[in-house]
């Protein structure tokens, strides 16, 4: 639908509750013509070479890719109807730029912070959280002790993904002061664990959520977007990391981080992720977490 009026922004805006989530774009151009946002694609496997209307009005986020440029004029439109614009890397697995998102309201963020402020709620949505990651609901209420069990879970986790994916697994060791120090499966699962917190971050910022209010990590500035990789830790990080690994092992050539980050990004597409973590978050804070 073209839009009335110059660069349409005499528009109402669409709530974001009845908006459709996300739209990848890369190699190309984002412009307006006549009210309505363009996309000229040079081509990509995700996109083919065309001049394409995007609906924006009816999108939380655009994720823009390597090989694109910007008008200004977009821009404009864009924060007029609070589509958020968010620069990434290739397959997203990268974050560069999230602005606010400046959607209808702050409720969601409101609830947020009201849970994060009351020791009692926040540890109901940290054991939610444990819950989702644990397939169960354990009865303790320590952070401490969740913490405890969960390492202990993921150790075993560790093992049986490296022997699925045929990786000698010495265990997790990893050296801040020299991350490429590491055998190759522990430097693939930083990589992964890289790509999965900038997914994450994609996430929390569609949403309008304050990334600073973690429930089971706390110090970090992107607190709550770690909270939120972790739940895909098994399922996604993990398998991501060894199987690059595995690749590597039979056809060298490429490095382990550039192998992690076309199969991480691969993953979130095909998978849909970031949809799913959009989903989490929303539940997450719809009911406090668990009551009990």
């Amino acid at each position: 639908m073209v839009l009335p009026g110059r660069l349409g922004l005499e528009t109402a805006r669409v709530p974001h509750a009845d908006r459709h989530g996300l739209l990848w774009l890369a190699r190309g151009h984002l412009y307006v013509q006549d009210g309505t946002l363009r996309f000229l694609a040079a081509g990509a496997p995700q996109m083919k070479a065309g001049d394409y209307a995007i609906p924006f009005q009816r999108l939380s986020l655009l994720l823009l890719g390597p090989g694109s440029t910007v008008s200004h004029d977009a821009l404009r439109l864009l924060a007029r109807h609070g589509t958020g614009l968010t620069a990434v890397g290739e397959g997203g697995v990268r974050v560069y730029t999230a602005p606010p998102l400046s959607s209808a309201d702050s409720a969601l963020a409101r609830r947020q912070a009201k849970l994060w402020y009351n020791k009692k709620s926040r540890i109901a949505v940290a054991r939610k959280m444990y819950a989702w990651r644990l397939g169960r609901v354990v009865p303790h209420r320590e952070l401490d002790v969740l913490r405890g069990i969960e390492g202990a879970r993921m150790k075993e986790a560790y093992r049986e993904i490296a022997e699925r994916y045929g990786i000698e697994w010495g265990g997790r060791h990893y050296d801040r002061s020299n991350p490429e120090g590491a055998d190759a499966p522990n430097q693939a699962i930083n990589h992964a664990a890289t790509a999965m917190e900038a997914a994450a971050t994609v996430a929390v910022h569609a949403v309008g959520a304050v990334p600073q209010l973690g429930f089971v990590h706390e110090d970090a500035g992107i607190a709550l977007p770690l909270d939120i990789a972790d739940l895909y830790r098994t399922s996604v990080t993990v398998p991501v990391a060894f199987r690059a690994v595995g690749e590597g092992e039979r056809r060298p050539g490429l490095s382990v981080d550039r192998r992690v980050r076309r199969i991480m990004g691969e993953t979130l597409h095909r998978d849909q992720v970031i949809p799913d973590m959009i989903d989490k978050l929303k539940g997450l804070f719809s009911d406090g977490g668990d009551s009990n």
